[in-house]
Formats: C-alpha cells, sequence, structure tokens
C-alpha cells in the first residue's frame, strides 16, 4: 500500500545560499559546524519517513530537533532545500500556487500549539472556519460546525467567545474546526503541550478515542516521550535534524537503536506503556494461570499476578490465542537496556 504521505531525502537549510550549502552537507558537515563555518542553520536533513494512511504518526524530538520544521514542510509553510514530499503520491513541491491553497484547504487541517482561535467570533464561528474559506453555504457550515463541536463535547458552547474557555476547551474548539474541514489529513504542532497535565490527558484520550472512529492520517509534533507512546502507530525520533530512530513504539523502548534513544527512554514507567503483544512468545503446550489480552499493559499483568513470576498466561486477541508470556520474560522486559549489553 503506498504511503499516504513520503518524505525523501528531504533537507533544511536555513540561509541565504542554501542550495550552495547543499555540497557541504553532502561531504559531511554537521549542523554546528555549519552553522559556525557558514553561517547557516541545517534545519532537516535526509529525512525519509513513510506516513501510513489511518494512522497516527508521531514526531518527536527535543527543541531544536527539527520536528516542527518539518511538519512545515508538509503543507509547504516551509521548502525543502532539497527532496521530495509525497501527498497521494503527488509531489507536492511541483503544485501550482492554484493547486497548493487547494491541498491546504481540503486534504489538510492543522491544529495548533496555541489554539489560534479568532477571538472575536464565537466557538461555532471558529468550528466553521474552514468551511467558510472553502465556500460552503451558511447552513452547512452551522451543520457540520455543531457536529463537531457536539463530538468534542462542547455542545451548548456554541455561542461563547475563545475568552470565556479554559484552555481544555479552547483547544477542542481546534480540533473541531480541523475536523470540520473534512480532511484526510491532520497536523499537529504540540497540540496538547501548552494544557496542564490532567487537560492533556483529557485530550489525548479524546484524540484517541475520534481515531477509532474516523482513521484519519494524524501527524502529531511532541517532545514528550510519554505522549509518544501513547499516541503513535509509528515513531520518528529526531535529533539535530535528524532521523534517530524510527518504527512501531514498542519496539523502539524494548530496541533502542543507540545511546541516545537509550537515555531518552530510560525513565519511561514501562510497566505502563509496553503491551503484552511485544513480549509474548510463540504458543506452547504449557499449563496457564489464565489469559490475557495481547494489547493489555505489563502493569495489568502485574497486577493481575499478584507479581508471582512462575506464573505462565495465554495471550488473547480477537478471542484467539496468539501466544504465550512467561512472567520471567515480563520482569526481563521491564529492565531498560544500555549500551554494551545484549
Amino acid at each position: 500500500m503506498t504511503p499516504k504521505v513520503q518524505l525523501r531525502g528531504v533537507y533544511k537549510i536555513f540561509g541565504p545560499r542554501d542550495k550552495e550549502m547543499m555540497t557541504h552537507v553532502r561531504a559531511g558537515v554537521g549542523k554546528d559546524a555549519m552553522l559556525a563555518d557558514y553561517g547557516h542553520v541545517l534545519g532537516l536533513q535526509d529525512i525519509n519517513v513513510d506516513m501510513q494512511a489511518g494512522e497516527i504518526t508521531v514526531v518527536m524530538g527535543l527543541s531544536g530537533s527539527g520536528k516542527s520544521t518539518l511538519i512545515r514542510h508538509l503543507n509547504r509553510l516551509i521548502d525543502p532545500t532539497a527532496g521530495e514530499i509525497l501527498v497521494d503520491g503527488q509531489d507536492v513541491m511541483a503544485l501550482s500556487e492554484a493547486k497548493l491553497r487547494q491541498l491546504r484547504q481540503h486534504k489538510m487541517a492543522m491544529v495548533f500549539q496555541k489554539f489560534a482561535l479568532l477571538p472575536h467570533r464565537t466557538v461555532l464561528q471558529n468550528a466553521a472556519t474552514a468551511l467558510a474559506v472553502q465556500g460552503a453555504d451558511r447552513d452547512t457550515q452551522d451543520r457540520d460546525a455543531r457536529k463537531w463541536l457536539d463530538r468534542v463535547g462542547l455542545n451548548g458552547y456554541e455561542d461563547r467567545y475563545p475568552s470565556q474557555l479554559s484552555g481544555g476547551m479552547q483547544q477542542r474548539v481546534g480540533i473541531a474546526r480541523a475536523l470540520t474541514a473534512g480532511t484526510d489529513i491532520m497536523l499537529m504542532d504540540e497540540a496538547f503541550s501548552a494544557l496542564d497535565p490532567l487537560i492533556r490527558t483529557d485530550m489525548q484520550d479524546l484524540l484517541l478515542e475520534l481515531q477509532v472512529e474516523l482513521k484519519k492520517t494524524i501527524i502529531f509534533i511532541t517532545h514528550d516521550l510519554d505522549e509518544a507512546l501513547k499516541l503513535a502507530d509509528h515513531l520518528v525520533i529526531l535529533k539535530d535534524g535528524a532521523v534517530v530512530q524510527q518504527g512501531e513504539p514498542q519496539s523502539i523502548l524494548l530496541h533502542p537503536a543507540d545511546p541516545y534513544i537509550e537515555d531518552f527512554v530510560s525513565d519511561i514507567n514501562r510497566a505502563r506503556v509496553l503491551r503484552v503483544r511485544s513480549v509474548m512468545r510463540e504458543m506452547s503446550d504449557r499449563a496457564v494461570a489464565g489469559e490475557v489480552s495481547a494489547d493489555d499493559t505489563l502493569e495489568h499483568l502485574i497486577a493481575l499476578s499478584g507479581g508471582d513470576t512462575t506464573h505462565t498466561y495465554r495471550v488473547i486477541s480477537d478471542g484467539v490465542p496468539v501466544g504465550t508470556l512467561d512472567m520471567k520474560d515480563l520482569v526481563r522486559a521491564l529492565v531498560p537496556r544500555v549500551s554494551g549489553s545484549t
């Protein structure tokens, strides 16, 4: 299946002679040397990522890693210095201004960190913004905006103004606005970072709940590893503008590619994040103490077993046995791997 979004060999160099600087980058000049010796900033280097339809791709990294630069390339708010950006197999760089506007209006919606609501417009008017830009009639705007405001839990708030809402409620309006646009792709740049922890958790749960139903292609930017592991179907970790590791989050947690990733994941509560499916083995004839779901957390299984490491469990997925989990394997999975270990 062709990925919904593809980045192929994408580089971004900020500065007046960015094309010229590509020679130095390809020769091995890194981010620090590029700035010190040439006065240019290497924002992205050789990004190759496939983003599948109906999945949440989370791009994460520390401040300055290039994650927000990357997401702005997808709708060409920023143009790359080199490389290809494909959406549904179409080269975004080849689009005319008119086609690019069409892409932004009908293919991609964006949810911002600072909400970006218009203060002089009501909640209903804000939620309908994308449809208004698309030229939809007022009845269509109101009907669709009310539908999605209700879905995000804001029924009854249509006539309020943003200043009358809490931060979490304002971001719900932002999500409703993106959903009202009816696009296949949602770009979410640090969308929950400005929220208090409890509200942030609620918003993550809301997003996952909506995703079960809608199967959008979501590109989510964050600096928070707990958030990334909770949301991601595919996780991309950046450092200094380059991809350090990407893949299924559980696999990255169990098999970090290098010391940087090992350090990154070292403080994670592995029992709360890791799933039974990531630790189980093939089916066996051993006697079992019970059955567990492949998607249960290891934390759940520890509670179920009472911490008894002698137990073995049959693993079930969609009602079918798919494997066996030995509690000793669970214990080993809870210990972070360190450099030099096997």
